[in-house]
């Protein structure tokens, strides 16, 4: 396990209190930098020492990150970063544009023209940018500026929460379109027709994209997971 950079050690009352957060963001910044891999083990007395922190704010982060979907806490062995699953990546998949398109009316009445600039601008830096990390800050601050000027307040948080859980595909998406000239441009053009006025429109071209993306991934997901079950044991001699 390679080391990550450690958050600045603070002693005060209430910034203790935040130190689980920091740790969650710390192992999600790890998972994008790959430094933290989809199946692989994240000792609690390791992540504490890297971290400088004690065992309890990682016990407590370990297990937030269990209960949003990205580690699996494993009996008699800890935390282990959840692998990658094309079930999993449909589900979330679907999920989203359900709440994307749920998001999309309401949310135009209230956008302005400066939102509409800044929610194009981050699209274009998503679709330059080769840092997993940089796409998935890029892409909350995007779908904020969207779910946020719903006025439902839930299906906001629903969305982050699939996001969050979403982090561990944001590597595997750079790997399968790395060049950024060629790239899918999805967040651009719902934006180009969404300030038109043209909502349906918007989301139509959206999810035509949207859709071959998630396949993209699947059928790389399903690939490698016919390659490891084609793959005949190996025998000591």
């Amino acid at each position: 396990m390679r080391e990550p950079a450690v958050p600045e050690r603070r002693n005060d009352g209430p910034e203790l209190e935040k130190v689980p957060v920091l740790v969650v963001k710390k192992i999600r910044d790890a998972i994008l930098d790959e430094t933290f891999q989809p199946g692989e083990r994240l000792p609690e007395a390791e992540l504490a020492k890297i971290f400088e922190v004690s065992r309890s704010p990682v016990r407590e982060a370990l297990f937030a990150l269990e209960k949003e979907g990205t580690v699996i806490m494993e009996p008699y062995k800890g935390a282990v970063v959840r692998p990658l699953s094309s079930d999993e990546a449909l589900d979330i998949a679907e999920l989203r544009l359900g709440l994307i398109t749920l998001a999309a009316k309401p949310a135009h009445r209230h956008l302005s023209p400066a939102d509409f600039d800044l929610a194009y601008g981050l699209a274009k830096q998503l679709t330059r940018s080769n840092s997993a990390r940089e796409h998935f800050k890029y892409n909350r601050q995007f779908w904020d500026i969207i779910f946020g000027k719903t006025h439902r307040p839930v299906l906001w948080e629903v969305f982050r929460q699939l996001d969050d859980r979403s982090t561990r595909y944001n590597p595997l998406l750079l790997k399968l379109f790395p060049d950024p000239a060629t790239r899918p441009r999805q967040r651009e053009i719902l934006i180009e027709l969404y300030r038109k006025g043209k909502v349906n429109e918007a989301l139509r071209a959206f999810k035509k994209i949207y859709f071959e993306i998630v396949y993209e991934v699947i059928d790389f997901l399903r690939a490698q997971d016919s390659g490891r079950s084609a793959t005949p044991p190996s025998h000591n001699p």
